[in-house]
């Protein structure tokens, strides 16, 4: 296990459709974050001494905090870097400069993830977004060229926006990758009081749209939303979906620690900014091998690589295969999955039904 996530609160805004744990700054609040930060890092690090392959920050905006803030957090982290090691930023365009670039490859940030979202004003008002089309495309442009590999993030499928014109923008950029999502609109978000509905039929088209017209410029589909060049895919991400450890610092941050005593693993949740600056603990939950058996599945079946069963019986000591091999077979008929020895790989036609196919896997379980 050598991958941790970090969880930076702070926005400057609150979007409309945002359901993540996000504040806006407080008197103290960051200097109060950074303290207590610094304590579990310190903590955590005890258990967990080994040095990181992937380090994500994210939020929140973590690009949103001062120079000498970011400075401060990434001092707070006592983990060295494994050679190589991926170390992702979440960044707002309009958070971005040449001095902001230049600071983040000095803390050892390789990888941007840019909240782009659209590159349509109307679009871009609509969610509630600070910045506009061209601060979008100058953040894009900067941060490819400082060398950084640069994710950017679209929602598509809202009945105002011309999906095709977002997809081409970002395929024309260049960027070595891109997370496409539709709308979902979250209990309890502005969006959600105002009565908007999501569109379904015009979000599955959507997301079509982004596979034909990405995967035309070398921007190949690899998980439902995630889309890569060949060795651009997110290597941080790739842990959560492959059901694999990571560890987790800042409020509301989820991780997931070798389990003891029966347990598989040890799923970390701590609690809400107020309670977590007040020194609140978080939660440690056991997971038991069937759980992790299932998650798997799950996580597994977004993948375009699919799940090994096989894999997982070894984690686990579980004779999981018996048990799904009729189930996967059916699911294999109706051409939502391919059965290749012991590995489930979902077919093209499955992204969009994921739902009912992992439910008929976990029935057989």
């Amino acid at each position: 296990m050598a991958s941790l996530y970090v969880h930076v609160p702070f926005c400057p805004t609150l979007c409309p459709y945002c359901d993540f744990h996000v504040v806006r700054r407080g008197p103290g609040w960051v200097e109060a974050y950074l303290r207590r930060l610094k304590e579990e890092a310190q903590a955590l690090h005890e258990r967990f001494p080994k040095p990181l392959r992937t380090l994500y920050l994210g939020g929140g905006t973590p690009s949103y905090l001062r120079d000498r803030e970011l400075v401060a957090l990434f001092q707070s982290l006592p983990w060295a870097l494994a050679e190589g090691a991926e170390v992702t930023l979440e960044a707002n365009p309009g958070t971005l400069s040449p001095g902001r670039l230049r600071l983040l490859q000095d803390l050892g940030v390789n990888r941007l993830s840019l909240g782009v979202q659209s590159f349509q004003e109307l679009v871009l008002k609509f969610l509630g977004r600070a910045h506009g089309r061209k601060g979008a495309l100058r953040a894009v442009e900067m941060a490819l060229e400082w060398g950084f590999r640069v994710s950017i993030d679209l929602i598509l499928g809202l009945p105002m926006q011309d999906v095709e014109a977002d997809l081409k923008e970002a395929a024309r950029l260049g960027v070595g990758h891109v997370s496409a999502y539709t709308l979902q609109v979250e209990k309890g978000t502005p969006f959600a009081l105002l009565g908007l509905k999501e569109d379904p039929e015009r979000e599955a088209w959507a997301m079509e749209r982004a596979e034909e017209v990405l995967g035309e410029t070398g921007l190949f589909r690899y998980e439902v939303s995630n889309f890569a060049r060949e060795g651009e895919e997110a290597r941080h991400n790739l842990v959560y979906w492959r059901a694999g450890f990571w560890l987790a610092l800042g409020p509301a941050a989820t991780g997931q620690y070798p389990g003891e005593g029966g347990a598989y693993a040890l799923r970390r949740t701590a609690p809400p900014l107020p309670r977590w600056l007040r020194g609140e603990a978080p939660k440690e939950e056991a997971i038991s091998p069937l759980e992790h058996a299932k998650e798997s599945l799950m996580l597994g079946l977004r993948l375009r690589e699919g799940v090994d069963v096989g894999a997982v019986e070894e984690r686990t000591g579980l004779a999981l295969f018996p048990l799904l091999q009729g189930r996967a077979v059916e699911l294999a008929q109706e051409g939502l999955l391919q059965v290749l020895g012991k590995r489930l790989l979902p077919t093209p036609k499955a992204f969009p039904l994921l739902h009912r196919v992992v439910l008929a896997l976990w029935e057989a379980l």
